[in-house]
């Protein structure tokens, strides 16, 4: 799913006033974190494209629709029944016209919503609770055309959102959901509804007490407080990374292997170097930390050879997975990351306005006496998270990185 918005939970970490406990250690949330959840779904998505949304003389006789879709969402209770969220929906693939004009044309329909919305609970009993959330979306759809002639246009719009559904509080942190989601039609921008049905749940942050803080914060385990690194990968080796965690590599007659978690972009680094600075602003007992960090990344286009340089700052999630004597492995994820590129458009592709979005994933080893040292294997992707109707995105082929913590 693209993508979360953690940038938010960045701010609120960098700007809040923490106690004695939480500048030492940064194991106890802020007060703004300490109210929040978020709540990933999974469903059904409904949006009844036809021939009737194309110009005249061009129609087919059959679809290709996959209803599978989700949404994500990071929530912030404003009072005990009252939430403030933010988030995105979009189907797992896209909505695609067969053998236009039965000639072998074949075209997709992309559809994107980003939403902000308030939910209001109305409690059943003390475990089961029904909801209502209204709130306004930014819609974008890409349309597509045959030989330069524009059969079904693009669209980027302010939409009205609303949805209800049932939630069971299995504790104080977890809920699991049943959702409805809907966005009306358009007839100006010539766009059906959109209905979604969909399962999940929400997590919901818990703030520790001093104690127990405390107690977190003088054991064993490492987290870094600062890391620098140096980074350098080459298109050289291919993008079979990108493309496996993008769900899009080719295995023989199948083009479409791998897990559906990162994103690949039309627009390939045949170079990049990056300087990167982490700080830690949040940690739990042992497994996960949450960091800001800042970046500088130049790398030149593997078609025209145009040199790019991209300036950003993102919020890392970061989860250890292993912990041994010698080494902790870890695997980290970063998503929307404000971004400012040098270049919009690169190597004839439209990958979208300047200021755009960094995305990384990686997995790397801390070691040596102290765990001085780091090692880090690397992905990265710019785009603009589908905000705007042209988003070609780049690609960062696999970067081998090294790190000193202090």
């Amino acid at each position: 799913m693209k993508k979360n918005a953690l940038l938010i939970l960045i701010i609120f970490i960098s700007f809040n006033n923490y106690s004695q406990v939480e500048v030492e250690s940064k194991t106890k949330l802020t007060n703004f974190l300490s109210k929040s959840y978020y709540s990933i779904n999974f469903g059904g998505i409904f949006y009844p494209f036809s021939n009737e949304n194309l110009i005249d003389g061009y129609k087919t006789e059959t679809f290709s629709r996959n209803w599978f879709s989700g949404r994500l969402l990071l929530g912030h209770k404003l009072t005990d029944d009252l939430a403030l969220q933010f988030g995105t929906m979009r189907p797992a693939s896209w909505f695609k016209y067969d053998n236009v004009n039965n000639i072998g044309y074949d075209r997709s329909v992309w559809i994107n919503a980003w939403s902000l919305s308030l939910k209001k609970d109305f409690n059943i009993n003390n475990k089961t609770s029904f909801y209502a959330e209204a709130g306004i979306a930014n819609l974008t759809r890409f349309g597509f055309s045959i030989n330069d002639k524009e059969v079904y246009e693009d669209a980027h719009y302010a939409s009205l959102l609303y949805g209800f559904g049932m939630q069971y509080k299995l504790n104080d942190k977890w809920r699991l959901s049943l959702n409805g989601t809907f966005l009306p039609k358009s007839a100006k921008q010539n766009q059906p509804s959109i209905s979604q049905v969909s399962l999940g749940f929400e997590y919901h942050l818990q703030q520790l007490d001093d104690e127990i803080a405390k107690e977190y914060a003088l054991n064993d385990y490492f987290f870094p407080k600062n890391i620098f690194q140096v980074s350098y990968g080459t298109g050289e080796i291919g993008f079979g990374f990108n493309q496996f965690f993008g769900m899009s590599l080719p295995v023989g007659n199948f083009d479409s292997f791998g897990i559906p978690i990162f994103w690949v972009g039309q627009v390939k680094a045949k170079h990049s170097f990056s300087l990167t600075y982490q700080r830690l602003a949040f940690r739990t007992e042992k497994i996960f930390s949450l960091e800001w960090g800042v970046s500088v990344t130049a790398f030149q286009s593997e078609l025209k050879n145009e040199n790019v340089f991209a300036f950003s700052i993102f919020p890392v999630m970061r989860f250890y997975l292993l912990r041994k004597n010698a080494f902790d492995f870890y695997a980290n994820y970063s998503l929307i990351g404000p971004t400012f590129l040098t270049k919009s458009n690169i190597d004839g592709f439209e990958s979208g306005p300047k200021i755009t979005y960094q995305d990384t994933m990686g997995f790397g080893i801390f070691f040596g006496e102290k765990r001085k040292y780091n090692f880090e294997l690397r992905i990265m992707h710019y785009s603009n998270g589908n905000i705007f109707t042209r988003n070609d995105g780049v690609a960062i082929p696999l970067q081998f990185t090294l790190g000193k913590t202090f």
